[in-house]
């Protein structure tokens, strides 16, 4: 509803006017917006304009899915939050010129993939809210001019376990910003 919503609020027009005036779409989207947008992908589908989704949630017939692919995370570098947009980056690199999707576009973007693919598997402690705040008041104390991003790295580089929306709650409730 939020994305029917937001459609007749923008008036920017609907994904597959835009895709058919242009003959090609390169859609970039989370799982949960895929899910709000699954009419809009399937009717971008029915155009018949060259389609790539990188992200998304499911194959949708008609339209080349890109899956998200944390294992490529290292090699695209940044967060997990931004993966899909710097696969979407990736993909164009390795793009046939002019084209969205090629065979030897897709054969360049399978090898490099497969080349780089790092699975990321983390051995860290969970631990107390209690042990997270008493972090930070230390590495604050210690290094005052330390930013959240910092001492959360630092936190996890000690070999602890936590989310990083819990660990920005607990810092501006230690904290104050």
């Amino acid at each position: 509803m939020w994305w029917e919503h937001l459609q007749q609020l923008d008036g920017t027009g609907d994904l597959p006017q835009i895709a058919t005036a242009a003959g090609r779409a390169l859609v970039v989207v989370s799982e949960t917006y895929a899910h709000a947008m699954q009419r809009d992908l399937h009717r971008l589908a029915a155009t018949g304009a060259e389609t790539v989704l990188i992200g998304g949630a499911c194959e949708v017939e008609g339209i080349l899915r890109v899956p998200a692919n944390a294992a490529l995370r290292q090699a695209l570098g940044g967060t997990l939050t931004s993966l899909n947009t710097r696969t979407a980056a990736s993909w164009l690199e390795h793009c046939t010129p002019g084209r969205l999707i090629s065979p030897q576009g897709q054969a360049r973007w399978g090898a490099w993939a497969a080349q780089v693919a790092r699975p990321e598997r983390y051995a860290r402690t969970p631990v107390s809210d209690e042990t997270v705040i008493a972090f930070i008041t230390e590495m604050k104390n210690l290094h005052p001019g330390s930013s959240r991003t910092r001492l959360l790295r630092l936190f996890r580089d000690k070999g602890m376990a936590c989310e990083q929306k819990r660990f920005a709650d607990l810092y501006t409730s230690t904290i104050g910003r």
